[in-house]
């Protein structure tokens, strides 16, 4: 059983259609004690960090200012300047289909393939410990696209909008969760 952390923010609808999709069983909280019960949480993205952190007890972030995180990864979340370093601008934010590319493995990753998946964001982490980066894109300079580390998986797209490749690194994410449970 998946669950879903609500902290009232996030994406709960979309993300939820998606397991629906993929026929997970899953629930929507925001009762720690229902939550530390599942199999596996998914914590769904934000629009403003700062707002997030001010509801729920990345380790920092300069979005409306800088703010602590949970500390769950190491790295900083930073804006997109909107100036290529030879001084062109780019639009920010970025919305759109970026292909990513695998740099690590990682159940997540296992048997697929590099493809495209949909961005909306001003901002990106700056994975200081490279050692969490499983999987980065390029937006005028490369970004860290999926970070990982243990048990603990973070996602600056929109998996459950990232049609075919979001799919299925969400139904990777389910077997990783299975396999979790099988095992404790």
């Amino acid at each position: 059983m998946i669950g879903i952390v609500d902290y009232g923010m996030g994406n709960l609808f979309s993300v939820s259609k998606a397991l629906e999709r993929l026929g997970a069983d899953y629930f929507i909280s925001a009762d720690k004690t229902k939550l530390l019960q599942a199999d596996a949480l998914i914590l769904p993205g934000v629009g403003s960090f700062r707002d997030a952190m001010e509801r729920l007890p990345a380790e920092e972030s300069e979005e409306n200012g800088p703010a602590k995180g949970l500390g769950l990864l190491p790295g900083r979340v930073r804006r997109f300047t909107g100036r290529t370093q030879h001084g062109e601008s780019y639009k920010v934010p970025h919305m759109g289909w970026n292909r990513l590319k695998f740099v690590k493995e990682s159940p997540l990753l296992k048997n697929l393939t590099e493809d495209y998946v949909y961005f909306v964001h001003s901002y990106y982490v700056d994975a200081e410990n490279s050692d969490v980066l499983l999987a980065k894109t390029d937006y005028h300079k490369q970004i860290s696209a999926i970070v990982g580390m243990n048990n603990i998986l973070g996602m600056q797209f929109h998996p459950e909008k990232s049609s075919r490749l979001g799919m299925a690194l969400l139904n990777n994410f389910l077997q990783m969760a299975t396999e979790r449970k099988a095992v404790q």
